[in-house]
């Protein structure tokens, strides 16, 4: 039986590809769970009214990610640290550090968008911040006794 994929599935195929699946797999999980339609001249037209809503979707987080990139790249983020001889800091600091930050900013990332590595040092770092597939963006991190 052919079939459109709604989504992801592992075993068969990405969403969007038309790949051949046994009936009952089909009919007791696939569509119960609405992960595939069937083949059919609605199939196909449901699945490009989803590829156009989806497309849409993807330009609006797009420019929004874009907006947020502009506006973290005009705010340096000083966090202050206890700092022991030669300006080693007792501990570290972490993408927790920069995330909770931002959010004393009114910034909202997700922390794991975060990308770096523990500082343990006093000095001027970047932490890179994956906004969207597309957009990244390097935020000055300060740390300072």
């Amino acid at each position: 039986m052919k079939i459109i994929l709604l989504q992801d599935i592992e075993s068969l195929g990405h969403a969007g590809e038309m790949v051949e699946a046994r009936d009952g797999y089909f009919r007791n999980y696939l569509s119960p769970r609405k992960l595939a339609v069937l083949s059919t001249e609605g199939g196909l037209r449901f699945l490009e009214a989803r590829k156009k809503q989806a497309l849409v979707q993807s330009q609006h987080k797009k420019e929004s990610a874009l907006e947020l990139a502009a506006q973290l790249e005009k705010t340096p983020c000083v966090i202050k640290a206890k700092v022991g001889q030669e300006g080693k800091l007792f501990g570290s600091v972490t993408t927790h550090d920069i995330h909770g930050e931002l959010e004393k900013r009114g910034i909202t990332i997700e922390r794991k968008r975060i990308e770096m590595a523990p500082i343990h040092q006093v000095g001027d770092y970047h932490a890179k911040i994956k906004l969207h597939p597309e957009v990244d963006v390097l935020l000055k991190v300060s740390v300072k006794a």
